[in-house]
């Protein structure tokens, strides 16, 4: 797939799970400045019943609690796109399993990494990932979101929740979350846009650069793209 496809679907991706996974959890590194800046920042007992929701529940309160703070802090969201990437920031880490999906990612050179090399990549990654959306997120709204009825064994360790997409243009898009059951409650670890996942698709085209620059030469390219983006989204409102 070209980069720049991938790129497109993923953008699409991340904002759906932004707003199907968001706001039952800050992380806790940032917890207390989030709450200073973000208006009803939820309180920290929201991990503990994120912690007891089954994936289809966990979807459906996430999206609701995500664009009820987006329909209400909208206008500062648009003028402020700092306390936009701090909103998504704090609230999409603790969902999203981040280590998990850097390892299938990198497949076999996980392996052979070493510790810190692991440590700055699922960092570099995920803040890749991250920097995607942003703004994106300010188009989305209750009607253009659906979650589709859950098919899954409750008794599973994994699970599908599928959703849809209405574009712009009235057409329908099928997206899949794959979640799994952690001692932290369920997760996200892949994202599957009309049948095709970013996990596979980061994967295909990370072996081929890592196996012609090298990983640590992939690491620092991530880290540069993010860090450019950061200077320029600090830059001024638009």
């Amino acid at each position: 797939m070209k980069t720049s496809e991938l790129g497109t679907r993923l953008t699409i991706a991340l904002n759906l799970w932004v707003i199907a996974v968001a706001v039952t959890l800050p992380s806790m590194r940032a917890q207390a400045d989030a709450q200073s800046q973000v208006p009803g920042a939820p309180a920290a007992t929201a991990t503990e019943a994120a912690n007891t929701l089954g994936p289809q529940e966990l979807v459906e309160d996430s999206a609701k609690r995500m664009l009820a703070e987006l329909d209400a802090h909208r206008a500062m969201y648009a003028q402020d796109p700092a306390k936009l990437d701090s909103l998504v920031a704090n609230v999409l880490l603790p969902h999203f399993d981040s280590d998990y999906a850097a390892r299938l990612v990198l497949g076999q050179t996980w392996r052979t990494a070493t510790a810190e090399q692991r440590k700055r990549f699922v960092d570099a990654f995920y803040h890749s990932l991250l920097s995607n959306y942003g703004n994106a997120l300010l188009n989305f709204t209750a009607d253009r979101f659906v979650i589709l009825p859950y098919r899954g064994d409750p008794g599973e360790t994994t699970a599908t929740v599928r959703t849809e997409v209405k574009k712009s243009s009235g057409e329908k898009v099928p997206v899949n979350f794959s979640l799994r059951k952690t001692d932290s409650g369920w997760k996200a670890w892949d994202v599957v846009i009309e049948g095709i996942s970013y996990v596979k698709s980061f994967r295909t085209d990370f072996a081929a650069e890592i196996q012609q620059k090298g990983l640590d030469e992939v690491i620092a390219r991530l880290q540069k793209e993010n860090e450019t983006r950061a200077g320029g989204a600090g830059g001024g409102n638009k």
